[in-house]
Formats: C-alpha cells, structure tokens, sequence
C-alpha cells in the first residue's frame, strides 16, 4: 500500500501540527498507511507540547515532486558483467528497450550497452576470439557437459573443417585453441594430444570412452551440443562476456531520487533514449527510458489547516492531493477530480479531526488527545479567541479530560512557552507562525507572535521594521505585517513594512497610523486581520 503524508502548512503552529499528527493515527487505526510531516521547524509553543504528551517530532518534508523512484521504470533492469552477449539480447529483446545497464559484483554500475553497440560487435567483432565462462557456453549452445576442467574458457574457435589426415599435418593445436568438431574421432584424438582448451562436439556427435579418459588425463575442457557447426560457429561468438561490447563507459545516469523535470531538461539537450539508475553508492537499481516518463504514480498526500497553494509543499501540483481539512476561508488550492474537503467553521483542525474519531468510532489515546487539545488550545488562545465555537469547547473538555489535564492551565503554560524570545531572531518571530495568501494577484503575508511583554519587542522596534522590510523586498510581498498577541491585554500590536503604511491606514481608517500600533479585541488572524487586508485588496 502507497503511503500518504499528511501535512500542514509552510510555518508549521500547533494547530498544523497536531492535525496532522492526530489524523494520520486516525487512518493508520484505519487500515490505511499514512505518514504526518512537517514543512518547516516547529515553533517553541508547539515543541513544549510534543516533549509534553512523550510525541516524536514528525519528520520534515522538502517537496512532493515528482522523482524518478514515482515512475514505473525497468527497476532490476541490469546484466552482469560476465553474463554473455547473447543473454544481453535476448533480455533487451524480452523487455522491447534499446539498451541495458553492465554491473560488476554487489551489482556496481559499470557501463551501458545499446543494440546499436550489438550491432558494431556484429558487423566489426572477431569472431575468432572467444573469452567467456564454461557455463555461458554451455547455457548458449543448450549444451551437454562431458568434462569440466576451467570455469573461464579464453581461446580462439576453430572449425575441424579440413580432411583429417590435413587438419593433423599442418594445423598445429595449443592450450590457447577452442575447436568445433563432430564424430572425426581422429581430430578429436588428436584435439585432446595437443592440450586445447575445449572440444565442442557438434550434432549432439559420440565420443568414445578412451578419449573421454585421455581428455581427463590432459585435463581438456569438452561439451556436447545438438547444434551443427554452422549455428555453432554462429552463436559462439554471442558467449563472450557482455562487457567485451561495452562502448559506454560513462553515460548519463540519475539516482533514483532525481526529480522528473530535472530528467526532463537535461534530455531536452542530450535527446537519448536510455539512462542508468543507480543509488548514492553507484549500485545499478534498473533503466529509465525517457517513454517511461508517460507512467508515473504520484504522491499521495492530505492537507491539514490550510487549503493556499502558496502555503503548502513545493511541488503540490505534481502530487495526487487526497482530502483536504481546514477551517480557514477557500483558498487557491485546485485539483484534477474530485475529492474529500471538509471545511468547518470551528476554531481549529484538531476540532475537525476529534470530530473524525468520533464519525469513524476510533477511541483516542492519551496522548494523541494530548496534541489535539494542544492545536485546539493554541489556535481558539485557550477558548478566549471569537473564532471558538461550541464545538471546540465540547471537544477541549474531551479532550482534557483524556489526557489528564487541566486545559487552562497547561494551556498558559504551553502559550508562555511559545513566547520565549530567548535565542530567536527577528526573522524567527516573523516566520514562528507565518502565512501567505493571494488576492487579485496580490501576495501579502501576516506572521503572528504571541507575547506578555510587548515592551522587551518594543526596544528593538526598529530592527523589526527593518526586517520587515528586507522580507518584504526580497519576496515581492505587496505587503507584510506582525501581529503581536497579547492574550491578557486581548489585543494586537501591529508593526508593519514602510511601504505598507498604506494598507495599514486604510484597515483602521486613520491616518499615520504608527508602527507598533495597539488593536484592541484583535487577537485572531483568521477574523480580525486577514479579512480586512483582503477587503483592501479587492477594493
């Protein structure tokens, strides 16, 4: 079974997180194979809560591109180095490609042979040659063992051709000669004299037993086979070692990992039909044809607490997005068919998915109850944000109950805990949960940072401006904010890039407003921010 990730959005918080933590344990309970990650570092507040309820940080995901390892290439697709020629075609004739990969022992890469390298070794070979393996011999001509003495046969063929009596006369034989013969028991008499190093006896030919008992003695090599001389002289040459043919040396190859379009660029400028993949260590996994591109499998993925292509993955479009959970407003996430999106106005994801376990009759561990408690705490500022519902106060007090809290309590503690601005930049406070959206073609950000002591940010007012500033230019942002939370004051502090005093002055319709401006009854991103910024925008 495939495995799906579940994932939340590019600035990971607690809701995004523990969503994706809580649903995958739900669908793995399920039967299905599922995998939560996570985009970006986890912030402080919700790091306090994994470390909390004993959780493992979900692994980080780059992208969900397509790779060469999502495509139905010829894996296995390779010939040992000492396999013979004819091996190599008929393997490349089996599976219709044009060209094979040559590995050596623990299946090293070692080279790439093409029908057109077969063809050279047709038209140019020496076909008096041979350096191969008994067995390869024995495998090509369906032959019959008679005497084994020398695993590796290295000589030149020749064709007892001649009369008897000229052949013995005037061909001198040596231990270096491979000869052809059939029933001429003097020729063969005299072959096993002379030392060669292997008799192959043609039309399934009788060798008498004197002959087979000197040819012991003399240690010489014989097989037996049902072809005549001709095919013999044919297919003898097909036994040698592939890796006399190989021409190729050092051709383009790509680890399994390599991403599709990066395949795709670099064969736009080399136009070739086959590549080696191989692994980090250079071990041959198969062949990729460039027509195996056509029959790839996408990833499987589902999205939590967000549904804006500019917040998910790298690479989305090019994944297979299975469902989508979020209790956020429509954003610009499109897909091919149709799909499970459930969208609740709630005040956080863990809501929707305690709802799930309820739906599907899945009772909820200690500490998976835990980290939906934990997103639901975080993203509703302990149930006192307007964006918390009945629904979140039903599922909290679930939810507490499970894992043994007090959910007011270990809720300051976990919000205090996120408010540390110990060993953070200003760039961590921008990005400690950060959001982008899309308007008319319009981009602006909102980072939100939840604080009891404005006045420590205060002092550094200016870097942050200037920080704000730097993101904003090197994004092409049409506007960026941070929204500093206090929840005891509930309100926010605005501090926004210079060139958004503008946007700023028309959310609050005053003038001037100043940097570090206080909102009263502004504590939710969701309700009180993002939908004026947007109005602006649109308008």
């Amino acid at each position: 079974m495939e495995k799906t990730f579940i994932f939340g959005h590019k600035k990971p918080d607690s809701d995004s997180v523990m969503s994706a933590i809580g649903l995958s344990y739900l669908k793995n309970q399920l039967g299905e194979n599922t995998e939560p990650r996570i985009l970006g570092n986890v912030n402080k507040e919700t790091k306090y809560a994994l470390d909390y309820f004993g959780l493992k940080e979900p692994l980080y995901l780059n992208d969900v591109k397509l790779q060469i390892k999502d495509v139905n290439y010829h894996k296995g697709f390779f010939i040992h180095d000492t396999d013979s020629i004819y091996d190599g075609y008929q393997k490349m004739l089996k599976e219709g490609v044009t060209g094979m990969p040559v590995v050596k022992e623990r299946d090293d890469f070692l080279g790439l042979i093409t029908i057109k390298d077969l063809s050279h070794m047709v038209v140019n070979a020496n076909y008096e040659e041979l350096y191969t393996s008994y067995q390869n011999i024995m495998k090509v001509l369906k032959g019959e063992e008679i005497l084994k003495f020398d695993p590796e046969i290295v000589g030149k063929i020749l064709v007892a051709a001649y009369r008897s009596t000229t052949l013995i006369n005037n061909v001198p034989l040596t231990n270096r000669d491979v000869l052809i013969v059939g029933d001429r028991h003097s020729i063969i008499e005299y072959a096993i004299e002379s030392g060669v190093k292997l008799v192959i006896l043609s039309g399934d030919a009788e060798i008498k037993e004197k002959h087979i008992e000197l040819a012991r003695k003399k240690k010489v090599n014989i097989i037996r086979t049902p072809y005549d001389s001709y095919h013999i002289t044919r297919l003898l040459p097909l036994t040698n070692y592939i890796k006399m043919m190989i021409r190729s040396y050092n051709p383009t190859k790509f680890e399994e990992n390599e991403y599709v379009d990066t395949v795709l660029d670099i064969n736009n400028k080399l136009k070739h039909t086959n590549y080696p993949i191989v692994d980090k260590k250079n071990r041959c996994l198969g062949l990729l044809r460039i027509t195996d591109l056509n029959e790839k499998s996408p990833k499987n993925v589902i999205l939590v607490d967000h549904n804006e292509k500019l917040q998910s993955v790298e690479g989305l479009e090019e994944a297979n997005i299975l469902e989508i959970f979020d209790h956020h407003n429509l954003g610009s996430i499109t897909t091919s068919s149709p799909i499970n999106f459930r969208n609740m106005a709630v005040g956080s994801t863990c809501t929707i998915v305690t709802i799930l376990y309820h739906e599907r009759g899945v009772e909820i561990p200690k500490e998976i109850a835990g980290a939906l408690l934990s997103g639901i705490l975080s993203d509703t500022l302990i149930l006192k944000s307007p964006t918390a519902t009945e629904r979140d106060v039903e599922a909290v007090e679930e939810l507490a109950r499970i894992a043994g809290v007090d959910y007011q309590e270990y809720g300051m503690d976990m919000l205090k805990a996120g408010t540390s601005l110990e060993g953070m930049s200003k760039e961590d406070v921008l990005y400690n949960d950060f959001k982008l959206y899309t308007v008319n073609e319009k981009t602006f950000a909102v980072g939100q940072f939840f604080t009891m002591n404005f006045e420590e940010m205060e002092k550094e007012l200016d870097d942050y401006i200037h920080t704000l500033d730097e993101v904003a230019e090197a994004n092409h942002y049409d506007f960026l904010a941070l929204y500093v939370t206090d929840i005891i004051k509930n309100g926010s502090y605005v501090i926004f890039n210079t060139k958004g005093q503008e946007v700023v002055n028309l959310i609050y319709e005053k003038e001037d407003i100043p940097e570090g401006y206080f909102v009263e009854n502004c504590v939710s991103r969701k309700k009180h921010v993002v939908p004026l910024i947007m109005e602006i925008f649109e308008n």
